[in-house]
C-alpha cells in the first residue's frame, strides 16, 4: 500500500470514528463572507445554512468547511509521507536487486543483444503480479544493457537503453512524432501469420476469436511449424529497425511490404519471441507494466550505474531523487531518447536543470481537481487571490511555434494533431503578422466548434465529427475557434515558473484576438460569491461547461506539467453538490439487449484505470441515457472489439455470474458519465487496494451517459486514485 493509500485509509477511519477535531474560528472579517456564501449557495441549489445557525457563525465551523479543511490536510499528509514511502520502496528494491540479478540471464558481450533477452523479461513480467518484483526485474535488465558495452561507449549505451525503454512501453518513439504508430489490425497480422506458418486463414481467425490474443495464436502456430533450415536468430537492433520500417511504410504497396517484413521476423522467431512480436505489432503487449513503473526502473538503473562509475555507494535517497528528477523532466520533455542522453552524459540527479521546454516538444498539461460548491472554492483557496475562467467544452490543445516558423498542435496526450487542424495554420500566421516579434511560442488552449454566422460556441459533439486524418482545409465543415488561457513559452523563455498573473500579462501584451478565430478565455477576478454565481450561470448560457478557478500569485500559481492540483479547480454547473465532476470510464463488457434493445447491447460494464498496476477496475454497470441511435452506433463500434474472455488486467468479481457481462471488449472505448454519488460495493472493484484484498470496492450510483470520449485513450480514463479521492470528499460516506 503506497503513501496515498495509507493516508486515505486513515482518512476513512477518522470519518467513521467521528467528526474531525474543532478548528479555530476564522477572523471576524471572514464571517461576513460566510453569510454571503450561505445565501449564494442556497440560491444556486446548494445546501443552505440551518435556520438555527447564528448569523455570526464562522465559516470554519460549518460541517462543509470542516470536511474541506480535512481534505486539505489529507493532501498535506500525502505529501508529508510521500518521501518516506518512496524511501521504503527504494530500500525494498535494493533488497530485491541481488535476487533478480540471479534470475535474469546475463547478456553475452561477445554477441549482439538478442531479441530473446527482452522477451524473456516480458515473460517474467507477464507471469509475476508483484509490482516491486517487476520493477526490480526490469531494472536488472536495464543494468545489463548499460554494462553490455564498455564504459566509454556511452552513445551505444544510450541507443540500446532507448530501444529497450520504448519497446517496454510498446512504442517506437514519443507520441508527438508522427509515423511511429504500430497497432496493426488483426486482418493484416493473421494474414502474415498464415503466410509465415502455412496455416489456413480461417483456422487462425477461429483460434484468435477463441483466444482473444494474437500472441498466443502466434506462439501455438510457430510451435507446430517445422522448418528445413534454421534461420538466424533475431537481434534486438534488427527487430527495432524492422518495426520502424513497418511503421513508416506508406503508399499503394505498403500492406504487402509490411506483411513481407512480418513474415521474415516470424520465420526467425523462437520460443516466446513470436508471441511478444505479434503483441507488439498489434499494440497490446499485455505485460501489465505501465510507463510509471518503467520510469522507476529506468531512473534507478541509471543512477546506480553512475554511482558505480564514480565508485560511490548507492543510497535510497539517491534512487528517490533520480526518480523524481526523471518524472519531472519527462512531464516537460516526454521523450525518453532526449532524457536518457542528457541523464547519461551529465547527471540524472540534475536532470531537470539540464532540460527545459522546447517548441515542437509538447509538455504534459496541468490538470484541475473537481469542486462541487462555491463554498469549497473559498475554503480550498483561503487567503489566496484567484481568477475564474470559462471552462470550454472542446478539445485541449497546445499550440507551438518553432524557430523555423512551423506551427504544431498537440493534444492533451502529446499526440500531434496538426493534420487534424490545418485551418489553424492561417490563424497562427495572422497572429504572427499582428506581432512580428513572435519567434517562438507555446500556448495552452481549448479548440471549440464555432458557428461563424451566430458567433457562438457549438457543442463538443459537433467538434467530434471532424476527421482526424487526411483533413483538407477546403473540405472542413466544422470550424473552430481557439480560446487561449495560458502562455507557457515565449521567444526562448520558459514561463511555467512565473505566477499566472504575470503569464497572463505576457499573453495579453503579445497576442491579439481575431474575431471568430482566436480569443482569450473569458475571465473574472473576484472574491465575491454573488459575482461567481452569476459568472457560472453566464458561462453555461454561453455554451460552456462551467468555470475554472485558478490561483494568481506566488509559487502556488506556477504551471505544473502533468499535476492535478488544488490550485486549479473546476466547477461544473451540473455537478454542484454531486461528486463534482463527470467521469471518463472504459467500456470493458456488454450485456445483451432485450425487448426494444434486442440485437444491440442493452448495457455496459465500465471500469476505471489503475495507473500503478495498469489494471482496469470495474466501477459500475450503465444502461440509461442511451437513445436507439446511440445504441446502434455503439454496437457498430464495439462489436469488432469483442474478445472471448476477460483480460488478465480486468479486475472484476468473477464469483458473481449475475454481474458478469455477456461479452467482453478490448479496452478501446470511453464513456463520459454523470453520477449522483459514490458508494461502496461488494460487486465492483474500483479502489479495492485501498480497502484491502477481498473487501469492497467503490461503485457509482445512478450513472448516466453524457457522451463518448473519442479524444481520450484508455490510459486517460478517470483513475482509481481519482475516484477514491472523490469518494473520500463526499459529505456522507456510505
Amino acid at each position: 500500500m503506497n503513501s496515498r493509500q495509507q493516508t486515505l485509509m486513515s482518512f476513512f477511519s477518522s470519518k467513521k470514528n467521528g467528526p474531525p477535531a474543532k478548528e479555530e474560528p476564522n477572523k471576524v472579517k471572514k464571517r461576513s463572507r460566510s453569510n454571503s456564501i450561505s445565501r449564494a449557495t442556497s440560491r444556486s441549489g446548494s445546501r443552505s445554512r440551518s435556520p438555527s445557525a447564528s448569523a455570526e457563525t464562522p465559516l470554519s465551523s460549518s460541517p462543509q468547511s470542516k470536511k474541506i479543511k480535512t481534505l486539505i490536510e489529507v493532501d498535506k499528509e500525502i505529501q508529508k509521507h510521500k518521501t518516506e514511502s518512496e524511501l521504503e520502496e527504494a530500500n525494498e528494491l535494493i533488497k530485491l536487486d541481488s535476487k533478480k540479478e540471479a534470475e535474469i540471464p546475463k547478456l553475452d558481450n561477445s554477441k549482439p543483444i538478442m531479441y530473446s533477452s527482452l522477451t524473456s523479461v516480458f515473460k517474467e513480467l507477464e507471469e509475476e503480479s508483484g509490482r516491486l518484483k517487476n520493477i526490480a526485474c526490469t531494472c536488472e535488465f536495464f543494468h545489463q544493457v548499460l554494462e553490455y558495452t564498455d564504459a566509454d561507449q556511452i552513445d551505444l549505451k544510450i541507443r540500446d537503453l532507448t530501444m529497450v525503454t520504448y519497446l517496454m512501453a510498446n512504442r517506437l518513439g514519443p507520441d508527438y512524432v508522427p509515423g511511429l504508430e504500430l497497432g496493426l489490425g488483426e486482418t493484416m497480422l493473421l494474414k502474415a501469420l498464415s503466410q509465415s506458418t502455412g496455416r489456413e486463414l480461417a483456422h487462425l481467425r477461429k483460434e484468435y476469436h477463441n483466444e482473444g490474443d494474437i500472441g498466443v495464436v502466434a506462439l501455438k502456430s510457430r510451435s507446430k511449424q517445422r522448418v528445413m533450415f534454421k534461420p538466424k536468430r533475431l537481434t534486438l537492433l534488427e527487430v527495432w529497425k524492422e518495426l520502424n520500417e513497418i511503421a513508416k511504410s506508406e503508399g499503394t504497396n505498403s500492406q504487402s511490404k509490411k506483411i513481407s517484413i512480418i513474415n521474415r521476423l516470424l520465420t526467425a522467431c523462437e520460443g516466446t519471441e513470436a508471441k511478444f512480436l505479434m503483441r507488439t505489432l498489434e499494440g497490446k503487449l499485455r505485460i501489465n507494466f505501465g510507463e510509471k513503473s518503467i520510469i522507476v526502473a529506468l531512473s534507478k538503473a541509471i543512477i546506480e550505474w553512475q554511482m558505480k562509475q564514480k565508485k560511490k555507494k548507492i543510497t535510497p535517497e539517491m534512487i528517490v531523487q533520480a526518480e523524481e528528477q526523471y518524472k519531472e523532466a519527462y512531464s516537460q520533455v516526454p521523450n525518453h531518447e532526449i532524457l536518457i542522453k542528457i541523464a547519461m552524459k551529465k547527471d540524472i540527479l540534475n536532470l531537470v536543470d539540464n532540460t527545459g521546454l522546447s517548441p515542437g516538444v509538447p509538455l504534459k498539461p496541468m490538470l484541475a481537481k473537481p469542486t462541487k460548491s462555491i463554498t469549497e472554492i473559498f475554503d480550498t483557496l483561503e487567503g489566496k487571490r484567484f481568477t475564474c475562467e470559462y471552462k470550454y467544452d472542446g478539445e485541449r490543445a497546445q499550440i507551438h511555434i518553432s524557430e523555423d516558423g512551423q506551427m504544431h498542435v498537440y493534444s492533451r496526450n502529446s499526440e500531434n494533431m496538426t493534420e487534424k487542424y490545418p485551418d489553424l495554420i492561417p490563424v497562427v500566421d495572422e497572429l504572427k503578422k499582428e506581432n512580428s516579434s513572435i519567434k517562438t511560442l507555446i500556448l495552452d488552449c481549448e479548440c471549440v466548434a464555432w458557428d461563424n454566422e451566430t458567433n457562438k460556441i457549438l457543442p463538443f459533439q459537433v467538434l467530434s465529427t471532424r476527421k482526424r486524418k487526411d483533413v483538407q482545409e477546403k473540405d472542413i465543415k466544422v470550424r473552430v475557434c481557439i480560446f487561449a488561457f495560458d502562455i507557457l513559452y515565449y521567444n526562448g523563455e520558459s514561463l511555467i515558473q512565473k505566477p499566472l498573473a504575470e503569464r497572463r500579462i505576457y499573453m495579453y501584451n503579445n497576442l491579439k484576438e481575431i474575431k471568430g478565430k482566436f480569443a482569450f478565455a473569458t475571465k473574472m477576478d473576484t472574491d465575491e460569491v454573488d459575482k461567481i454565481t452569476k459568472f457560472l450561470d453566464q458561462s453555461v448560457h454561453d455554451s460552456c461547461e462551467g468555470l475554472m478557478i485558478k490561483t494568481l500569485d506566488g509559487k502556488d500559481s506556477y504551471y505544473e506539467p502533468s499535476k492535478r492540483s488544488r490550485n486549479w479547480l473546476k466547477l461544473k454547473k451540473d455537478y454542484l453538490e454531486g461528486v463534482g465532476d463527470s467521469l471518463d470510464l472504459v467500456v470493458i463488457g456488454g450485456y445483451i439487449g432485450k425487448g426494444k434493445r434486442t440485437g444491440w447491447y442493452g448495457g455496459f460494464l465500465l471500469a476505471s484505470y489503475n495507473q500503478d498496476t495498469g489494471d482496469y477496475e470495474t466501477v459500475c454497470k450503465i444502461g440509461t441515457g442511451f437513445t436507439e441511435e446511440q445504441l446502434q452506433k455503439l454496437h457498430e463500434i464495439l462489436k469488432p472489439t469483442e474478445i472471448s474472455k476477460a483480460k488478465p488486467s480486468y479486475i472484476y468479481d468473477s464469483t458473481n455470474s449475475a454481474a458478469s457481462p455477456d461479452v467482453w471488449f478490448e479496452p478501446t472505448t470511453l464513456f463520459e458519465v454523470k453520477v449522483a454519488d459514490l458508494t461502496t460495493s461488494p460487486v465492483y472493484k474500483c479502489g479495492i487496494t485501498y480497502f484491502g484484498e477481498g473487501e469492497k470496492g467503490i461503485s457509482l450510483r445512478f450513472p448516466r451517459l453524457i457522451q463518448l470520449r473519442n479524444d481520450k485513450s484508455p490510459e486517460d480514463a478517470t483513475s482509481s486514485d481519482q475516484i477514491v479521492e472523490m469518494y473520500s470528499s463526499q459529505a456522507n460516506l456510505q
